[in-house]
């Protein structure tokens, strides 16, 4: 019902936080946020949190008064408010206004789709959306998250890693997801893309995750020691992908990652 990885269980929502209402509440927002339907009953929530049905009760009740969730007959699903906090997150975010300004008078990118995402782990969490190309609309939307196997922003993200690092998150071995016949299947078979990744300074992702579609991407220079891990990446239609559509869309998706990061990074 729902993926493991992205919630909170009993065991972490215990004493050791200074707060723990607003710890279990976070849970809260993470369970239904993993949820495959996006609707979870009470009883769904007090089993995924380990916590009795009474507490679980009061948080939610708590959260519905704040517009953190909304009550839909028996279920519970996320709210509009969490929307309006990450539209206020976003229009903040100084890379994000840059990133439009710029695909707005890219003489490519104006008609293509192109994202601006975040690397977090080894999935990568899309921050913004230009949408150029109406026909690419089945990609990932602002707030999606995707494993970096399966991007080629997630791989131009992690090209930056030292190889030690890469290690230890993908062994030679590991199982990645897999979503089309073409999506890279082992630690191994990512890994031997990164040479070329950090050779050419873009990456590449080939029907990875959609049939019919290739990707773009470019890491962003670093804003500062502890700035956060950005790229950005253009979508195209692989029956219609040429040599001088790639060069095009890759200088200015260079000149897009400068101008969102550092100059001197």
């Amino acid at each position: 019902m729902v993926d493991s990885r992205a919630v909170r269980t009993s065991e972490n929502l215990g004493s050791a936080s200074p707060a723990p209402a607003v710890t279990r509440a976070a849970a809260v927002l993470d369970v239904l946020a993993a949820s495959a339907s996006g609707r979870l009953t009470l009883s769904d929530l007090a089993r995924e949190l380990g916590i009795p049905k009474s507490s679980t009760s009061n948080l939610l009740q708590a959260l519905e008064d704040a517009e953190l969730i909304s009550r839909q007959g028996a279920d519970f699903a996320l709210g509009v408010k969490l929307v309006e906090l990450g539209a206020a997150y976003l229009s903040r975010r100084d890379e994000v206004r840059e990133f439009y300004r710029f695909c707005e008078s890219a003489p490519t990118l104006v008609g293509e789709t192109v994202r601006i995402a975040m690397l977090d782990g080894d999935h990568v969490i899309y921050l913004a959306r230009y949408e150029g190309h109406p026909a690419v609309r089945l990609t990932s939307n602002i707030g999606d998250k995707m494993p970096v196997s399966l991007c080629a922003v997630g791989k131009a993200l992690i090209a930056r890693l030292h190889d030690h690092d890469l290690a230890q998150m993908f062994p030679d071995d590991a199982q990645l997801p897999v979503m089309t016949p073409r999506s890279l299947r082992t630690g191994a078979e990512l890994k031997a893309q990164m040479a070329q990744v950090r050779e050419r300074g873009y990456a590449f992702e080939d029907e990875e995750s959609t049939t019919g579609v290739v990707c773009l991407g470019v890491a962003v220079p670093t804003r500062g020691a502890h700035g956060a891990s950005l790229g950005v990446s253009v979508t195209a239609l692989k029956a219609t992908f040429s040599d001088a559509q790639r060069d095009a869309m890759v200088g200015e998706l260079k000149e897009l990652a400068r101008s969102i990061g550092n100059p001197m990074g």
